[in-house]
């Protein structure tokens, strides 16, 4: 079992899709994540959305003009997506065991992002697993974006892996790390509780 299912159990997508409205409606900017992979690749390149959830990340992508994919394990979440953008491509899958062509649709990715904390919140044992997996789906040259808190402080779980460890795992899945921020909006990394990670294969 993830950490994520241990953790929220039967919660329901609609409670998180909720809470992120309303972010919205107090005026908080939600979607620093997709403004941060737009940067990195052009309108139209193809996008994975790893962990996808109820789908915010990657319906604005989609919006912006991005070839998008989601996958994510958590029914519930999926449901809220496919409500919200239904003619957008979402599959329920778990990343430990993605593959592509198993769920009909081409690998070869421009960028993956994983935003939400997946990585702590996989099953323990299966994070380098993923990382291959991800890694497995992008072009040459595509693009691993990753962002998870490393202390009790960023995360709803307890800690459980490093920068250190996510790079080791990078680096035997073929990835090279070309830049790391301490926020969506690009603030420079200089040590702290959360991390975006930008690996290329």
């Amino acid at each position: 079992m993830s950490r994520w299912s241990d953790m929220a159990g039967r919660a329901s997508g609609e409670d998180y899709a909720a809470r992120f409205a309303a972010l919205a409606r107090s005026g908080k900017n939600v979607h620093g994540e997709a403004r941060f992979c737009a940067a990195l690749v052009p309108v139209g390149a193809r996008v994975l959305d790893a962990g996808c959830g109820t789908g915010r990340v990657m319906i604005r992508l989609a919006e912006l003009g991005y070839d998008c994919v989601g996958v994510d394990l958590d029914a519930s979440m999926l449901a809220v997506a496919r409500e919200q953008a239904p003619g957008l491509p979402w599959f329920e899958a778990d990343l430990a065991g993605f593959e592509p062509d198993a769920l009909g649709i081409a690998g070869g990715f421009d960028l993956v992002v994983a935003a939400g904390n997946i990585f702590p919140l996989l099953a323990p044992g299966t994070e380098s697993v993923v990382v291959e997996r991800l890694s497995a789906a992008l072009r040459p040259g595509g693009l691993l974006v990753a962002g998870f808190g490393l202390d009790e402080a960023h995360l709803p779980v307890l800690p459980s892996l490093t920068l250190s460890d996510y790079d080791d795992w990078c680096a035997a899945a073929g990835l090279t790390l070309v830049d790391r921020f301490a926020t969506w909006d690009a603030a420079p990394y200089a040590g702290g509780g959360y991390a975006v990670s930008v690996h290329r294969r």
